[in-house]
């Protein structure tokens, strides 16, 4: 789940393609959308991948657990690390990323199973939110073949 510019939403698109991501899910309201500008900038990846809009990310949310999948948050202020997602990566798993400044709001992270963080070692406290997407996908990817 996502709520990028458009720009980035077409990088998430294009990593979650090949990462092999089921299917993305984003927010009716406030949240960029599939335009000419994402679309290039997916590169194909939107002709390979399943796109949900849903009204609101709370009900999303709940609708997931109750289905059983595993609904992680990225958030850099985060206690606990993406790195150390270890067996439930190889679950059904729902990542969800804020927007770039404000993060995941106080309901949605309040509805993850866990929220995570990506470690940060420079001087920087986060990353672009398309390049915090690719290393939470592959990171699962790699956490599910080890």
């Amino acid at each position: 789940m996502v709520s990028p510019t458009q720009g980035n939403l077409g990088a998430i698109l294009r990593s979650c393609e090949g990462a092999g991501v089921d299917a993305v899910i984003l927010p009716r309201h406030r949240a960029v959308h599939i335009t000419p500008s994402a679309a290039k900038a997916a590169a194909g990846a939107i002709e390979y991948l399943t796109l949900c809009v849903v009204p609101g990310l709370p009900t999303a949310i709940q609708q997931l657990r109750d289905a059983n999948v595993w609904v992680v948050g990225l958030d850099d202020a985060a206690d606990k690390p993406l790195f150390g997602l270890g067996d439930l990566a190889r679950e059904h798993v729902c990542l969800v990323l804020g927007a770039e400044g404000p993060g995941l709001s106080r309901l949605v992270r309040e509805r993850c199973d866990l929220v995570v963080s990506i470690p940060m070692s420079g001087a920087l406290s986060s990353l672009n939110v398309s390049a915090a997407a690719a290393l939470a996908t592959y990171e699962v990817v790699r956490a599910r073949t080890v």
